[in-house]
């Protein structure tokens, strides 16, 4: 009783709206990673025979992890700290953990990476990049040098294009939930639906279109009997739903009393996977066009992550016939949005966090943060700044996220108990869920995501990730992911604080 009267002076911003909410959600899990990862990822995977495990990965994870998430933070009413708090003093570090990993490690990078779109927004309307679009990506924009432990310099054009995606972060959670990010994503998401479709008609249409579809899709059902196609599935399923990240426990923590949380769970879950697998027929519909007018096999043209993006398509673009240029603009500002609306809400989940526990005043918190942000991705504005991003990326995806869905399960299925936050979870919602969600936090979900932590740490002592230099890694990855540890525990047992300045 007590823990419930200290929490009930807190006043609560709300989602003005169900659309909201609901756009705001699907922005922060569509991100880059949508536009080239999945498509790669289905190629390389047995065709249309991926999305067999991709759908039952959604259903016995994806789905169960999200609505635990919308469960959690809509029951206590509060960020990922507050609302493990509320279940225990014990658990409020793990809350605290998934945001300061995700806001001060993956949200620097990103916004890097943002930063790489936008220059290539205005690289496309004279296509700067040439004829030679692989030096020009990694060593006139970037600068690349040997390895981590040779910085170089700070490249000007990605340090411009990085102060500028903080100056929109700053602008749209600056003025909170109702006037900043859901009025910001009710305008993006539509626009990012838009430039999608348009892209993908437009490359639907090119010479050499199907080609490319056919090795986008085509179904090699061999493929289902590896394990690390299964693997990568429930990788996939859990990185593009933003799970772990604490975003989705803070946004439902300013829904309504009465909400539907399961039909909510499934509309954005459902949205991103098929946002996504139609992204899918834009790139490689394009690079099927690509390949039919370089006489180049399609295996030959695609290129994973990046170099997907940054190099074969802008490659593509000045093959392109005619209006090459906005076909250059509308992909690399789709890259822009779908960054963008995914870093505002990780910069909303820490702030939502901070609010929570200090009760600092929103507009100069974000503002701290967001010059916070911008200097802490300096070192990825570097020469070198590509392979702490590489190494830094690979750690906390791969470990710490994992960690947390891992713990998140354990603490509710088994400390606060499943069927209880089940039980609040039906109550509110019009679709109800049974025992086999229960089933599936307590056992499905927590084993699957301990054997994929399990492979990626034997991965790791077989061979060093990427073939850096052990010591790089321990320094950059390890250190790093230990240091956020470090912080939640530090931060968590400092004493949260009234309205009224009190301590408690």
């Amino acid at each position: 009783m007590a823990k419930k009267e200290y929490f009930s002076d807190i006043h609560r911003a709300q989602w003005k709206t169900r659309m909201g909410f609901i756009l705001a959600s699907i922005g922060s899990a569509v991100g880059l990673g949508n536009i080239w990862r999945f498509s790669y990822l289905t190629y390389e995977s047995g065709g249309g025979a991926f999305l067999i495990p991709y759908f039952i990965a959604l259903a016995v994870v994806g789905i169960p992890l999200l609505i635990l998430e919308f469960g959690l933070g809509h029951r206590q009413k509060g960020s990922a700290p507050k609302s493990f708090y509320k279940i225990s003093p014990a658990w409020e570090w793990l809350g605290w953990w998934a945001i300061i990993f995700v806001m001060f490690g993956i949200v620097m990078y990103y916004g890097v990476v943002i930063a790489w779109a936008l220059n290539y927004v205005f690289y496309s309307l004279t296509q700067a990049w040439g004829a030679d679009t692989n030096t020009f990506f990694y060593n006139t924009f970037l600068g690349i040098t040997s390895g981590p432990g040779v910085l170089g310099y700070i490249r000007p054009q990605i340090l411009f294009g990085l102060f500028a995606v903080w100056v929109m972060n700053w602008i749209i959670v600056f003025f909170g939930v109702e006037k900043g990010i859901e009025r910001a994503n009710k305008i993006l998401m539509p626009l990012l639906l838009l430039l999608t479709l348009v892209l993908v008609v437009w490359s639907l249409s090119l010479e050499g279109a199907r080609v490319g579809l056919t090795q986008y899709l085509s179904p090699d059902f061999s493929a289902l009997l590896n394990p690390r196609v299964w693997a990568a599935a429930f990788s996939q399923i859990f990185f593009t739903l933003s799970l772990g990240f604490g975003i989705m426990v803070a946004y439902a923590s300013y829904l309504p009393k009465e909400t539907d949380i399961t039909k909510n769970a499934l509309i954005i879950s459902l949205a991103d996977c098929f946002f996504a697998f139609i992204a899918g027929f834009a790139v490689w519909g394009t690079l099927g066009y690509m390949s039919v007018a370089s006489g180049v096999p399609v295996s030959e043209v695609a290129s994973e992550s990046l170099g997907l993006a940054f190099v074969v398509y802008p490659q593509a673009i000045s093959m392109m016939p005619a209006f090459a240029r906005t076909f250059g603009v509308i992909f690399f500002s789709i890259l822009v949005f779908a960054g963008l609306s995914s870093s505002i809400s990780i910069l909303e989940a820490f702030t939502s966090g901070v609010m929570d526990k200090f009760h600092l005043r929103r507009k100069p918190l974000v503002s701290v943060l967001c010059l916070v942000g911008f200097l802490g991705g300096l070192i990825f504005t570097t020469g070198g700044g590509l392979f702490w991003l590489d190494i830094v990326d690979h750690f906390l995806t791969n470990y710490g996220l994992i960690s947390v869905g891992i713990l998140q399960c354990l603490v509710i299925g088994w400390y606060f108990k499943a069927g209880k936050l089940r039980e609040h979870i039906n109550n509110v919602s019009d679709m109800k869920i049974g025992v086999w969600w229960d089933f599936s936090v307590k056992f499905i979900t927590p084993i699957i995501l301990v054997a994929i932590l399990i492979s990626s740490i034997s991965q790791e002592f077989s061979a060093p990730y990427g073939n850096y230099p052990v010591t790089w890694i321990i320094f950059i990855g390890r250190d790093w992911l230990l240091a956020t540890l470090i912080a939640s525990i530090i931060v968590a047992g400092a004493k949260w604080r009234k309205k009224n300045g009190t301590y408690k």
